[in-house]
């Protein structure tokens, strides 16, 4: 069974930083895509970065590049993703997810993601 638990949350302001963990366990980690999504009161899940089976490859929504960073550690089975210059804007629940198909290319829509952590809250203070 693929269990996903994301950590790291908190409360930060604006232009602060935050690492968001996610562990994984219950198949082979480096086998599998990442991604992690976000989501605000009264808005759509949204894609936030997703990272390669083997970390070679990071995609990145248009409105974090330059300032998120997706990484993984697959003797961990830890996915992380760094977080600078933070907007009030970004306050959301942010979740961790993987496929079921291994070697799969990341893909950016939440559709395609099997399984998901619980989430954990992102409070940016203005």
């Amino acid at each position: 069974q693929v269990q996903l638990q994301e950590s790291g949350g908190g409360l930060v302001q604006a232009g602060g930083s935050l690492r968001l963990s996610c562990a994984a366990s219950g198949r082979t980690f480096s086998n599998y895509a990442m991604g992690w999504f976000r989501q605000a009161p009264g808005k759509d899940r949204e894609f936030v970065a997703a990272v390669s089976w083997s970390g070679t490859f990071t995609y990145y929504a248009s409105s974090v590049k330059g300032r998120f960073t997706i990484s993984r550690d697959n003797a961990k089975s830890i996915v992380y993703l760094q977080m600078n210059s933070l907007k009030s804007e970004e306050t959301a629940v942010y979740y961790c997810a993987t496929p079921t198909g291994r070697f799969s290319m990341p893909a950016q829509t939440s559709s395609a993601y099997a399984y998901w952590g619980q989430g954990t809250q992102v409070t940016v203070s203005s």
